[in-house]
C-alpha cells in the first residue's frame, strides 16, 4: 500500500511516499520503523496513541486507532498539524 508522509517527516524516508504493508495500521507503523528508525516515535506516543498533532487518514478517512485493519490496496496519508507563534 502507499504510505504519503509529511514533509515534516521526511528527514525519515527521504521520500513523500513509500511502498509498505501490514494487516493494520499498528503494523503498518511498526514495519516503516524497522524501515526508517524513529519515525514511529513521532507519530505515536508512549500510551501507543496517535500523538494528537498527527491525523491519519485511510482511503480519505479518518482513523483514531492503530487497530484499524489495511489492505494492500489501501491508501494511508499521514497529516501532521503545523503551528507557529
Amino acid at each position: 500500500m502507499n504510505v504519503m508522509i509529511p514533509s515534516q517527516l521526511r528527514s525519515y524516508t527521504h521520500a513523500s511516499r513509500v511502498e509498505c504493508s501490514g494487516a493494520t495500521l499498528g503494523a503498518v507503523l511498526d514495519e516503516l520503523d524497522r524501515r526508517y528508525p524513529g519515525l514511529r516515535f513521532r507519530i505515536i506516543d508512549e500510551q501507543d496513541r496517535i500523538r494528537q498533532h498527527i491525523h491519519i487518514f485511510i482511503n480519505k478517512e479518518m482513523t483514531l486507532g492503530l487497530h484499524q485493519p489495511v489492505t494492500d490496496a489501501d491508501e494511508i496519508r499521514i497529516i501532521g498539524a503545523l503551528s507557529g507563534g
